[in-house]
């Protein structure tokens, strides 16, 4: 966002506005982190606010104040869309193309609001109004902060909006383990800590909240599940909808998981494969320069960044991962670089 796009931007929000949030189909910790954050923040700014998902997220990040007053437009469809018609501004949030969010869309398309787009990933789409983007950043909790900042208004950020920030932040960098965090990273990470981000409970609400269904079929996963292919310094989890389901499968319980192989010596190429509601989804990671966006986009129409992406297919899921054996052999020699 320019100078001049940032003074009309700031304009806009002079005076109380409906205001709607929209993040992303299956909400991560960074899509529910920074829209609960800029929530509380524009409460404060006395707007009226709603935050919309497309869909339902793990409940291991329903502690987050808000929470209780998110939409899930899958699962209400008429009280979202009653908002949306009321909106004057809508903020898309953690995502780039309308197509992340499903059936909201349309609906955001042809909605008269003006639209802000807030996000990291690359390649987005020319659909907002206002962009506050950056691949640079390692999140769009992180430029949710630079953006307040922006707005003069960085005192506004208190333990609330700390805690959603940092949760943002923290899960998206893998616990900050990932290339994507920087200096810049470290600098709004301390400022939420002196707002007041309780740090060791965050961790602990979102990680050490497993159910025991969810720790078995991890258990399952690794042991039964992993296949490794040392040549292509690649390995690959899959799951059916009847393994997921033989375990009590709940929204989020195979976050992570593809991370495990990840964490193997040598391997370079991690993916998750499963087979949910009729489809086949697919998570990316990789290590140094491979990249999997590049990777998804080609293959499996899908994107994200160069080392977490993701996928989606229509194909079963023997058939997805025969086409997924099928194709490392192109990238042989990329894979072995440098190895």
């Amino acid at each position: 966002m320019n100078t001049k796009e940032l003074k009309q931007f700031k304009k806009e929000l002079s005076r109380p506005r409906n205001i709607v949030i929209i993040t992303h189909w299956s909400p991560d910790g960074d899509a529910i982190g920074s829209s609960l954050g800029f929530y509380h923040y524009l409460l404060q700014k006395k707007h009226k606010v709603t935050v919309i998902t497309p869909n339902e997220y793990p409940s291991f990040l329903n502690w987050m104040k808000g929470n209780k007053q998110v939409i899930d437009f899958s699962a209400d469809r008429p009280k979202a869309e009653k908002k949306l018609n009321q909106a004057e501004l809508i903020f898309c949030l953690d995502f780039n193309s309308l197509k992340r969010i499903d059936a909201l869309g349309p609906l955001v398309e042809q909605s008269k609001a003006l639209k802000l787009m807030v996000d990291h990933h690359p390649q987005p789409d020319a659909f907002a109004d206002f962009e506050h983007h950056s691949v640079k950043a390692c999140s769009t909790a992180e430029l949710i902060y630079t953006l307040i900042e922006l707005l003069g208004d960085h005192k506004l950020i208190d333990a609330t909006i700390g805690d959603c920030l940092y949760t943002g932040i923290m899960t998206d960098t893998g616990s900050f383990r990932y290339p994507s965090v920087t200096e810049e990273t470290h600098r709004v990470v301390a400022a939420l800590i002196h707002a007041g981000a309780n740090t060791s409970a965050i961790h602990e609400r979102v990680y050490d909240n497993n159910t025991e269904s969810r720790l078995r079929l991890l258990g399952f996963a690794l042991h039964e599940k992993m296949v490794l292919l040392p040549d292509y310094h690649v390995g690959y989890i899959s799951l059916t909808e009847a393994e997921l389901d033989h375990f009590g499968y709940q929204k989020g319980d195979t976050e992570g998981l593809v991370n495990y192989i990840l964490s193997l010596r040598g391997m370079k190429f991690a993916t998750f494969i499963a087979e949910r509601d009729g489809a086949v989804k697919m998570s990316f990671r990789s290590k140094g320069d491979f990249d999997v966006n590049s990777f998804a986009r080609t293959h499996f129409g899908g994107g994200g960044h160069k080392n977490a992406a993701g996928g989606y297919s229509e194909k079963k899921l023997e058939e997805v991962i025969r086409q997924f054996r099928t194709i490392l052999p192109t990238y042989l020699k990329e894979l072995n670089k440098g190895k």
